[in-house]
């Protein structure tokens, strides 16, 4: 099991993640979703990252693009979501 740190939410600005806080492996909640995703991919440099969701299925290999900016929470990755 995987476990990501919580960050401070009180410092972020309308509870969105900086990217110099977001690492790969955490586990973080987007916009427009109640769903887990595992950040497993950073280009800090064009403010990007890859995700896919959380828990995920080994022969499943659905990843995305996104902006961090679309990064809300950062979570504890759980088996259990």
């Amino acid at each position: 099991m995987i476990h990501s740190k919580l960050l401070d939410n009180k410092k972020e600005k309308n509870n969105l993640i900086c990217s110099e806080n977001l690492y790969k492996g955490a586990c973080v909640r987007i916009k427009n979703s109640n769903k887990t995703f595992q950040v497993i991919g950073l280009n800090i440099g064009k403010k990007i990252c890859w995700v896919r969701e959380w828990p995920f299925a080994c022969d499943s290999k659905k990843t995305f693009a996104l902006e961090i900016s679309q990064i809300t929470l950062q979570i504890f990755c759980s088996k259990q979501s």
